[in-house]
């Protein structure tokens, strides 16, 4: 089937084909780009006002149509420009998966602006810097998260706030029904490629997140990557097997219907899963928090066509006791990212998926999304994979030194393309370590086989990775070494069947001092989110392992603690 992959690829790509291939200057670095992508967001969110009457939005018992989402689209637009929000000004995103997400998310797009997608998870310390470092003038918020703000509001005497899904506002945020009592008029402008969208923060490795800038060009190339990968690697199986392709993203069949069970502020749900669905005319069914009985409701009631989520989602989903009683038949895929989907999972949804193809996919906050991606008899040919490079990337592996190793060899993986992004808000310096010629450094350790399937074995940087959320190590450790009875602190990854990791974190207590490691657990939460507090905490009666520089030696410590079985 790699033939008919490549041969697939190279009639799909062909000039004056909708996924011909072109060239571009971005940073000064030639990239490859897909010829036919829009210039901007705008262009996409205008060019879907064609799908009417289909349903995009269902929350519960609420739904809007395509016509009644771009209303109130042009109505959010024109309130923010009312407002004095101009082209490069950052408007926050602070909510849960509801349907105002999406709809400020096009407005901020639609008018040149900039959405900062706040980490829903974040305690009142984390706002305060997302906000403080974007600088924000206008917060979207819902009721938990204006709770938050309203500790912090002293700080931020200018911004406006709008309350969404709030009964009784305070009279300094301004209600969303009064938003959308401004009048339907989308107000012009002109964005270019390379202008900002939106800022994704990342997990730092120095205590604080990143803010990754994702520009416009990025995001649009990344929704014909994923569009291109799912056909292609569909088209190519169904001609190996004599059949006619099947039609995954809608266009005269069944409407392409997908859940939004991840959260929208990072890349996988809103850039992979819901801006390829909106372009498709697809509906997004929005879930207020993850249940896998839930999930199964809705992909029977609604028609599911494609889900995605972290691996654990699809696993929660074929192994649920309600999963023989629902009916599942709209089902065509079942996709991880976020993280490696177990090759053990492959088979069993290949097994018991009911005609569901397993799909996963590897990205990054910095590449806008994906940069490769496996379905169907790909994935399972090659269940250790992370799929096919796609065509607009340049891919290379590096040893320690940054010197280029042949093909196959591992190293850290280097991309080149456009779905790069711009860099990293107000860290010069990080963005210059991380994105080098126009190559990013990912930290993963892989290598690319003769099929063009990139392959992951390790990683450069210290983080952990937990059920699609990064955690930077060293984040952690900052916030531990705060408590009075910490003298050394380490912290590292312990493997976790669900989540695939979990925080761990070992303690050696200062001079009297007798922590517990539930008082340190919730110490952590008052200045991380609750996800990057340890599930695990050893206490030990002796200093941590040390090299000769006096560097903790984190991989003795976890064959000491016996890290591999704590989970």
């Amino acid at each position: 089937m790699y033939k008919e992959l490549k041969e697939t690829i190279a009639a799909m790509t062909a000039p004056g084909q909708m996924f011909s291939l072109a060239e571009a200057e971005v940073a000064g670095n030639k990239v490859r780009t897909w010829a036919m992508a829009p210039n901007s967001l705008r262009d996409i969110w205008l060019s879907t006002a064609n799908h009417a009457t289909a349903d995009y939005l269902v929350y519960r018992d609420e739904r809007w149509t395509y016509s009644q989402a771009h209303e109130e689209v042009a109505r959010i637009a024109n309130w923010l420009v009312t407002q004095g929000v101009g082209q490069g000004d950052r408007v926050a995103i602070a909510m849960r998966n509801y349907p105002e997400w999406m709809l400020s998310y096009w407005a901020i797009a639609s008018i040149g602006a900039v959405s900062v997608g706040v980490n829903a998870w974040w305690v009142t310390e984390e706002l305060r810097y997302g906000l403080q470092d974007s600088a924000t003038s206008v917060l979207i918020c819902d009721s938990e998260r204006l709770a938050r703000f309203a500790q912090i509001r002293d700080d931020f005497p200018a911004m406006k706030v709008v309350a969404v899904r709030v009964d009784d506002a305070p009279t300094w945020a301004t209600p969303w029904s009064e938003v959308l009592a401004t009048e339907p008029a989308l107000p012009e402008a002109t964005i270019a490629p390379d202008d900002d969208a939106c800022i994704f923060y990342t997990s730092g490795t120095t205590g604080k997140p990143k803010g990754a800038q994702l520009t416009h060009r990025g995001c649009v190339n990344n929704i014909f990557s994923v569009i291109f990968s799912t056909l292609s690697q569909a088209t190519a199986q169904a001609k190996a097997l004599g059949k006619q392709a099947p039609n995954l993203l809608g266009g005269g069949g069944p409407q392409l219907a997908s859940i939004i069970a991840t959260p929208l502020f990072h890349v996988t749900a809103n850039n992979c899963a819901a801006q390829t669905a909106t372009v498709a005319g697809g509906k997004l069914v929005h879930m207020h928090k993850w249940d896998a009985g839930e999930a199964l409701r809705i992909i029977e009631e609604e028609k599911i066509t494609i889900f995605s989520g972290v691996p654990t989602m699809s696993r929660e989903i074929i192994m649920h006791p309600d999963f023989s009683k629902r009916d599942t038949s709209t089902l065509s895929a079942l996709n991880g990212g976020g993280a490696a989907v177990q090759p053990d999972l492959v088979a069993k949804i290949a097994r018991a998926g009911r005609g569901a193809q397993p799909g996963q996919g590897y990205g990054m906050t910095e590449t806008c999304g994906i940069i490769s991606s496996a379905s169907g008899f790909f994935l399972a040919d090659k269940p250790t994979s992370t799929g096919m490079l796609l065509p607009v990337f340049d891919i290379k592996t590096i040893d320690s030194n940054g010197k280029p190793l042949p093909p196959g060899e591992r190293g850290e993986i280097c991309v080149r393309g456009p779905q790069v992004i711009k860099g990293y808000l107000n860290r010069p310096e990080a963005t210059a370590d991380t994105i080098v010629d126009g190559w990013l450094h990912t930290g993963d350790i892989g290598y690319v086989d003769e099929d063009n399937f990139v392959y992951l074995v390790d990683r450069a940087k210290d983080m952990v990775l937990r059920g699609g959320e990064n955690v930077f190590c060293s984040e952690v450790e900052v916030a531990i070494y705060e408590h009075p009875a910490v003298a050394e602190c380490s912290v590292f990854a312990v493997p976790d069947e669900r989540l695939g990791e979990e925080v761990g974190a070992a303690i050696f207590p200062a001079p009297g001092s007798k922590p517990t490691a539930q008082e340190l657990r919730e110490f952590c939460k008052t200045r991380l989110a609750a996800y990057k507090a340890p599930r695990y905490i050893w206490i030990l009666d002796e200093p941590l392992p040390r090299n000769a520089s006096g560097k903790f030696l984190k991989r003795e410590l976890k064959e000491i603690l016996d890290v591999a079985d704590a989970g």
